[in-house]
């Protein structure tokens, strides 16, 4: 579609994985509306309002109005960071620059024919949320287990429990993943996942990578040593202008930003 005209709109929640598409948007270079959402300061749990825009209630969610469409048309409603990354990638010319070259030369359109940028930059677009980040999310619900909301009486047999779970589960999982990160950055050609450019899935993984330092610290003690190149793409991710600008956009509109789970 001609999006010379389109209207983006962001759904943004605070404390979300908004933040990363936010940085999309402005790498693309769309003029685009943001509409903040906070969370219940009690339950930490979205608002309600945000169901009349997506049924499950979660962000980020960017709708889409397409040029010359009827004042009372409904838009575009692109839930998941994968899609909506990829269908802004495809439809945005700035988008080009963010996806690797496809097809290797004289291969086009055969099977195998695609450049490991492109087949990792594929991988990375749904490994951020598949892989990574139910780990993460599930390092968080265990380790409050261990917290003051458990009453102290049985803290200590929940806090076991907890423990035994990120020593048999949690954190060999964690530690697979940043090796195999750590690898691939080894073998990119480059500073990013896929090559020496700053592509939509280094923006995806921003993230879970940024967001889970202090807890990659606690589940596995040292992992900066261990995993050098992971810990010199986040410190690479952080720094870069499109991050930063992200940041002070987010901080404009909310006052505050935090990279945290």
């Amino acid at each position: 579609m001609s999006t010379e005209e389109a209207k983006v709109k962001l759904y943004w929640l605070e404390q979300s994985r908004s933040q990363r598409i936010l940085w999309l948007l402005e790498e693309l270079q769309v003029k685009y509306e943001v509409e903040i959402f906070h969370r219940n300061k009690q339950t930490k749990l979205a608002p309600p309002e945000l169901e009349k825009v997506h049924p499950l209630g979660k962000s980020p969610v960017v709708t889409i109005t397409p040029p010359g469409a009827a004042s009372d048309a409904k838009p575009i409603v692109l839930a998941e960071s994968g899609w909506m990354t990829e269908y802004l990638c495809s439809h945005y010319p700035e988008g080009q620059r963010l996806v690797p070259k496809r097809w290797q030369e004289g291969k086009e359109n055969t099977i195998g024919g695609e450049t490991e940028a492109y087949l990792r930059h594929q991988y990375y677009l749904h490994y951020a949320e598949g892989t990574l980040m139910p780990y993460l999310v599930m390092s968080l619900v265990i380790g409050r287990l261990k917290g003051t909301d458990i009453p102290f009486f049985v803290r200590p047999i929940t806090s076991m429990v907890a423990n035994k779970i990120f020593s048999l589960f949690i954190a060999p999982n964690i530690k697979k993943n940043l090796a195999m990160i750590n690898d691939h950055l080894s073998t990119s050609g480059g500073a990013y996942l896929c090559n020496d450019q700053l592509t939509a899935a280094d923006i995806l993984m921003s993230f879970p990578l940024i967001a889970a330092q202090a807890r990659f610290r606690d589940i596995v003690p040292g992992w900066e040593q261990t995993y050098p190149r992971v810990s010199e793409y986040i410190k690479t991710l952080e720094a870069s202008p499109g991050y930063k600008k992200s940041i002070a956009k987010v901080e404009e509109l909310d006052g505050k930003f935090q990279a945290s789970l």
